[in-house]
């Protein structure tokens, strides 16, 4: 589980999530209260939430697939998502993770 800070300007509100990942994910995407799943490629399940205004993804991977060509899209698909959920792109929100832990 890990927990990214939005960018300003990006709302923290679970409907603009949801549409983030019902564009980038092309499979269903469930609701169940304030979190919101789905699955797509290796990654078996894909949960979101807010809480205190960051994002909380937690991710299982199906390690049983060795498919390259599926890896690759899955992972580039869960960059876009994060990308557009947080504002940040994955240089930066490693830049923030390390920030984070030399606190």
């Amino acid at each position: 589980m890990k927990e990214y800070k939005l960018k300003r300007g990006f709302k923290p509100e679970t409907d603009r999530i949801y549409e983030c990942m019902t564009e980038i994910f092309p499979s269903e995407v469930v609701r169940d209260g304030d979190k919101l799943t789905t699955s797509y490629g290796i990654l078996s399940e894909l949960s979101a939430w807010i809480v205190d205004k960051k994002l909380v993804v937690d991710t299982v991977s199906d390690t049983s697939n060795t498919d390259d060509e599926v890896i690759l899209d899955s992972n580039k698909r869960f960059r876009d998502f994060l990308l557009a959920a947080t504002g940040y792109t994955a240089k930066e929100r490693l830049k923030q993770a390390k920030k984070a832990v030399a606190k």
